[in-house]
């Protein structure tokens, strides 16, 4: 019951985040800050492990988000890139997969020496439940916002 209070209190402030903020920033900190509740709930984190979780799980998607910032470049026209640059792009979009998964082993072996591997692939999983409700809200909030328009 606890975890269903907890999702619904997650799913209730992310739609309003999503419906009252317009700042970026301001949406991803909110965004942030209902991850953490949400995992250190999930994982029962204690103080004294959250101490050291964090730090760890921090830096991880901090070089998670630089790689995706390299990866997600604006291209204008894909049409328009010569075979050259689109061979350069493939190369470097390899380069990211390569990276980003040098780092999940990384976070891997790092939290292996302060949670268990079952808590690890518990976390996993939570990250992609996470993720779902996140993307489920925010397309909820899109139609409801489409419906308001058309009436």
């Amino acid at each position: 019951m606890k975890k269903f209070i907890l999702i619904l209190c997650v799913l209730f402030s992310t739609s309003q985040m999503i419906g009252q903020e317009n700042d970026k920033d301001a949406q991803r900190e909110k965004i942030k800050a209902l991850k953490v509740a949400f995992l250190t709930q999930e994982l029962n984190l204690n103080d004294k492990l959250a101490e050291k979780f964090w730090p760890i799980y921090n830096e991880y998607e901090s070089k998670k988000r630089e790689l995706h910032k390299r990866e997600h470049i604006e291209l204008e026209n894909v049409e328009c890139i010569d075979e050259n640059k689109a061979n350069d792009l493939l190369d470097e979009f390899l380069s990211v997969e390569n990276e980003e998964y040098k780092i999940k082993k990384q976070l891997f072996k790092d939290l292996k020496q302060i949670i268990s591997a079952k808590d690890i692939i518990k976390l996993h999983k939570l990250e992609d439940e996470f993720h779902k409700k996140l993307i489920k809200e925010y397309r909820s909030k899109q139609g409801r916002k489409e419906n308001n328009g058309s009436e």
